[in-house]
């Protein structure tokens, strides 16, 4: 019955990617009429407060983020420092991929996207590619640091890691460094892309900050995380009680000191990624549903079979089958599906669980590049040029983000095989 139901779901899920939200709280409701897992489990179990703490703080922290014209005044700086247009861009996406490891990926996209128009339009530059340069850098980083990406913080919360965890653990360099290995293979790609561009000098007019605030906000979460996680061992529930926290002072500072009409709020908090987070408490209950009835173990040791005693046959399974499919479907059910059956094949193996972890992490978050709609900062992107009147087709994604994924892919993969295992 309860797989049933998941298959439907998913099958909705990806039929009807903008109603994504409905199908799944839809499932949860049907879970718990069905008494499969009780109330009580639900909401003290299964969904994981933490992670929605810290998704609906930090999103409010990047709108602000936003507002404050910071990262366009930094990014000005870089351009006027660059010594040609070619290292401008590659020194953009750089920036956006280190923005994005703490700053939601779509809210990244749009703060540097004006940046890329305006470079773009000014020296002649094809748009398309540099905004989708954007995106793809903004998904490759979101991976990086536990507030980057949904995912991220999935995994966190199975894994029992902490803040600083993503940087360090146990001794060893942990994921933000195999994202970094990615970044700095993405970053020579375009820069080979972007080297006819060499003898082109750029300037912009500088932008205005408008205030520093949501800056001291942000570099507020990064240190206090970082403190909760030396503190306190693992994903500790402090970590969303303090960003969601940070969210609220934002709001406060916006209204109070910034006298934003109340309207002028209201729509900042109505603009939130309310679908995802919605979206995110339905697959809880409907995977632990799942999970209540052993099917994950199942999946693991059919998967176990398959890849026999070869460590390196399900390192690479598990890499492949998540870039090919998060080019398609929404990573965030797939994630949490699959990270107790990588957890369980990798102990099946005498291995460490990272390992496999890490691999379905970057496979399934990086895989989201493939194509034009593997992730949300994608749509977003194709999006914004279909509004200039600029057609970006399936083919001219995947010609330039399909080396870029599988090269990417590559680096950060080799790095936690040769760390982790």
């Amino acid at each position: 019955m309860i797989l049933g139901l998941a298959v439907v779901m998913y099958g909705l899920v990806i039929a009807f990617p903008h109603k994504k939200a409905w199908f799944t709280l839809g499932a949860a409701l049907v879970v718990g009429l069905l008494g499969v897992v009780s109330p009580a489990k639900i909401f003290g179990e299964l969904i994981n407060w933490n992670v929605l703490l810290i998704y609906v703080g930090s999103l409010v922290i990047a709108d602000l983020f936003i507002y404050s014209r910071a990262p366009a005044r930094l990014a000005d700086k870089i351009v006027v420092k660059a010594p040609n247009l070619g290292w401008a861009v590659v020194f953009i996406l750089v920036m956006t991929g280190l923005l994005s490891a703490f700053v939601e990926n779509v809210a990244t996209l749009l703060v540097m996207a004006p940046i890329a128009l305006a470079l773009s339009d000014k020296m002649k530059v094809d748009v398309r590619y540099f905004l989708m340069g954007i995106a793809v850098m903004s998904n490759l980083q979101g991976t990086a640091t536990l507030v980057g990406d949904p995912p991220s913080m999935i995994f966190a919360g199975f894994a029992g890691y902490s803040f600083n965890d993503f940087f360090v653990k146990d001794g060893k360099l942990s994921v933000f460094f195999a994202v970094q290995a990615g970044m700095l293979v993405g970053a020579v790609f375009f820069y080979f892309f972007y080297r006819g561009m060499k003898n082109q000098k750029m300037d912009l007019p500088a932008e205005p900050v408008r205030t520093w605030f949501p800056t001291a906000l942000l570099v507020s979460l990064i240190a206090g995380l970082a403190v909760i996680s030396f503190l306190f061992e693992g994903f500790s529930l402090l970590s969303g009680g303090y960003v969601f926290a940070l969210g609220l002072v934002g709001l406060a500072w916006y209204r109070l000191v910034m006298r934003e009409s109340r309207s002028e709020v209201w729509r900042l908090v109505k603009g939130l990624d309310w679908e995802t987070i919605l979206f995110l408490v339905g697959i809880f209950v409907v995977v632990g549903a799942i999970s209540e009835t052993g099917l994950l173990e199942d999946m693991s040791l059919a998967l176990g079979r398959f890849v026999g005693d070869s460590v390196a046959t399900g390192y690479i399974v598990i890499i492949a089958v998540s870039v090919l499919l998060s080019g398609f479907i929404d990573n965030v059910p797939y994630i949490i599906v699959m990270l107790p059956v990588a957890a369980e094949l990798a102990s099946g193996l005498g291995l460490r669980p990272e390992l496999y972890m890490f691999g379905l992490l970057i496979g399934s978050c990086i895989g989201g590049n493939l194509t034009p709609f593997g992730a949300s900062a994608n749509v977003v992107a194709v999006g914004i040029l279909k509004k200039r009147g600029t057609v970006l087709k399936f083919s001219d994604w995947v010609k330039v983000a399909g080396p870029f994924t599988v090269l990417t892919t590559a680096a950060a993969g080799l790095f936690v095989w040769f760390v982790w295992r």
